[in-house]
This record gives C-alpha cells, sequence and structure tokens, in this order.
C-alpha cells in the first residue's frame, strides 16, 4: 500500500490499464499488429494448388479480399507469374487542431509457379469467382520424331 495516497484517490487498476493502452509507444505497437493481420497475405505469399492431368496443368489460388482489376497474370515458357497489388490512401483531418493525417501504403504481392513442361500459350483460360483464382493451361505438345 502507498502511504501517500489515500484508498479513495488512488487510480483502480483498469483505470490504470485503459491509460497503458492509449497512450504511445503501446498505441501504435497495437495498431501495427492490427494493420498486419488485417492484410490479405500478411507473410507476403499466397496458397496454390497446382494439379497435372494429361493435356493440362490446373492452378487454383486463393486470393481473399482482392479485386479482379489488383490481379496481374504473365506466363512465360514454363512459368507462371501471379501478382496481386493493393494500394490504399487513408486521408482525416481534425477541424479543431488542424491536423492532418495522411497514410498511403502500396504493397504487391508475386508468386512465381514452375511447371513440369511447357504451356501452350493458345490454351489457357482463367477464372477469379469468389475469391478464388483458376487458371487451367494447356501443355505445349512437341512433334514426336520416328526412326
Amino acid at each position: 500500500m502507498d502511504g501517500n495516497l489515500p484508498d479513495k484517490k488512488r487510480p483502480k487498476f483498469g483505470e490504470l490499464m485503459d491509460s497503458f493502452f492509449q497512450e504511445k509507444p503501446v498505441r501504435g505497437i497495437l495498431e501495427s499488429i492490427d494493420e498486419f493481420f488485417s492484410s490479405p497475405f500478411p507473410f507476403g505469399g499466397f496458397p496454390i494448388d497446382l494439379k497435372e492431368t494429361k493435356n493440362d496443368y490446373t492452378i487454383t489460388v486463393k486470393l481473399p479480399g482482392v479485386k479482379k482489376d489488383q490481379i496481374d497474370i504473365d506466363i512465360f515458357q514454363n512459368h507462371v507469374t501471379i501478382s496481386v497489388q493493393n494500394e490504399e490512401i487513408l486521408t482525416s483531418e481534425d477541424k479543431k487542431s488542424n491536423a492532418i493525417f495522411h497514410k498511403q501504403l502500396k504493397q504487391q504481392n508475386t508468386r512465381t509457379i514452375p511447371l513440369p513442361g511447357m504451356v501452350d500459350e493458345r490454351k489457357v483460360k482463367a477464372n477469379y469467382e469468389d475469391g478464388l483464382l483458376t487458371l487451367k493451361l494447356g501443355k505445349l505438345r512437341g512433334k514426336k520424331v520416328e526412326l
């Protein structure tokens, strides 16, 4: 017990904890943690599933919360590169103190998937629906030479 403050004037534990979490740097750390986990891909990658059949490759990619116009797909020989770009601009203004807060967040996540064989670029189909990207890539058949 603190001998300097009477029991009625001593702050309660809950009040101390509330003020602790509202003061910097703790508040800034908690905001950073919230931003980290609100990002669709906090670890810089996104999950893919690759299946191969006799005639094609099927790639399924989970992209929750991503809009169609944020996705870029590049195909080159036996590699598929999928890029997701996210750009956010947040601005707020406090009219009382004339403080302006401006934050710009730009993220790009890219994943390159190597394939066991060449892709026939004429036989590529892509579909994006409900956060699920599906690519169907036809295999390029070389000419078999008989001796």
